[in-house]
């Protein structure tokens, strides 16, 4: 198969090994960190923008080497050629290599920053997108314009109850370190901030699969030429609609 790949440029490393070890033609466009800070809605726009420029008739499939990421990939629609998206909420769960692992951790260590190679190159100003997805980064006017005085003060109050204080740092190594920089600069920064740390081994299984066109099952969502991908708000993250 010939696919096009369009990439969060923090993943560079881990996309371009996967690329690398793939039967496949893979053409590869890495977007800039900075689509997060856009917001939901413009960052799916400008990823849309970047879907539609590809050309008709060349590709069997595009693919997006994104979580949700705050709704970023929400409403993207399938022209001519069919979409694949991982169902991950973000890519602290593609490098750890399941949703379901991602969450096992999140759920025994709340309070936990993330940091792999591409979060300290590229991203490390990024917020934590597992949070912001679910509104913990939502001021209270915000949420008040969206769903009222009352549903918003009341969301606000419930959301930053449960907000946690960071205590934790977790690296997740995925072996294309190229020496102990990356590890050493993480634990530097936990040290720093009085937080402990831990080394987590990356998986690289999920975005490999991605490539390699393995789209069966529960891990992707395929939306045909004509449908679209929808946030799910449910464990399967991602569903596809006409």
């Amino acid at each position: 198969m010939r696919l096009k790949l369009i990439s969060c440029e923090v993943l560079f490393r881990e996309m371009c090994d996967a690329c690398a070890h793939t039967r496949h033609q893979v053409d590869v466009e890495f977007l800039p960190k900075g689509l997060h800070d856009l917001g939901g809605k413009p960052m799916a726009a400008k990823i849309q923008e970047t879907v539609d420029r590809t050309p008709e008739g060349v590709y069997d499939a595009i693919l997006l080497g994104y979580g949700l990421c705050g709704n970023g990939l929400d409403g993207l629609r399938a022209r001519h050629t069919r979409l694949v998206a991982p169902r991950a909420h973000d890519c602290i769960g593609l490098l750890m290599g399941s949703r379901q692992r991602y969450q096992a951790y999140f759920d025994a260590n709340p309070g936990t920053i993330y940091r792999s190679t591409g979060w300290i190159e590229r991203g490390k100003d990024l917020p934590q997108l597992a949070q912001s997805s679910i509104g913990f980064d939502e001021s209270p006017e915000a949420l008040i314009a969206k769903y009222g005085e009352d549903n918003g003060r009341y969301l606000y109050g419930e959301l930053t109850r449960y907000q946690p204080k960071y205590a934790k740092l977790a690296f997740i190594a995925t072996g294309l370190e190229p020496d102990a920089t990356f590890i050493a600069g993480a634990f530097a920064e936990a040290a720093g901030k009085g937080w402990s740390f831990e080394r987590l081994a990356g998986d690289l299984g999920w975005l490999r699969r991605m490539v390699e066109g393995e789209w069966a099952g529960a891990e992707f969502a395929v939306a045909a030429p004509g449908q679209r991908i929808a946030a799910s708000f449910d464990d399967g993250v991602l569903k596809v609609l006409e």
